[in-house]
């Protein structure tokens, strides 16, 4: 009997402008590029902040999204993610600068359509 997909809370922002979405993706603190992923919105919340949008993805989805990024690595609960650090056009994100253990640096990620992060129940 094939068991369900774990479906993670993974934390999105807003392309303005457009009605997409982005996974956030983050550095570890060796600078390598990840995808972050949570397994309870709770978690997510207590890294992230109660106002982070996410969306609920099954891991081979966010892993094909993360692909074409070049990104073979998902953190998955990280006690603290950093937010975004601005730069000097508007406030997108840098997507540089590693910070210190356990935190990731926030940064924009592959397209995700539709949803609104409804909430699913926890395990």
């Amino acid at each position: 009997m094939d068991e369900a997909a774990i479906r993670y809370a993974v934390p999105v922002r807003n392309l303005p402008g457009r009605q997409v979405r982005t996974v956030r993706t983050g550095r570890s603190p060796q600078g390598q590029r990840v995808g972050i992923a949570f397994t309870r919105v709770e978690l997510l919340v207590a890294a992230m902040g109660a106002d982070q949008q996410w969306e609920e993805l099954c891991e081979s989805a966010l892993r094909g999204m993360l692909r074409p990024l070049g990104i073979d690595r998902i953190q998955v609960d990280p006690l603290l993610v950093a937010p975004p650090l601005p730069d000097s056009i508007g406030d997108r994100a840098a997507p540089t600068a590693p910070v210190r253990v356990p935190a990731l640096a926030a940064t924009a990620g592959a397209q995700v359509r539709g949803g609104n992060g409804s909430p699913f129940p926890a395990r």
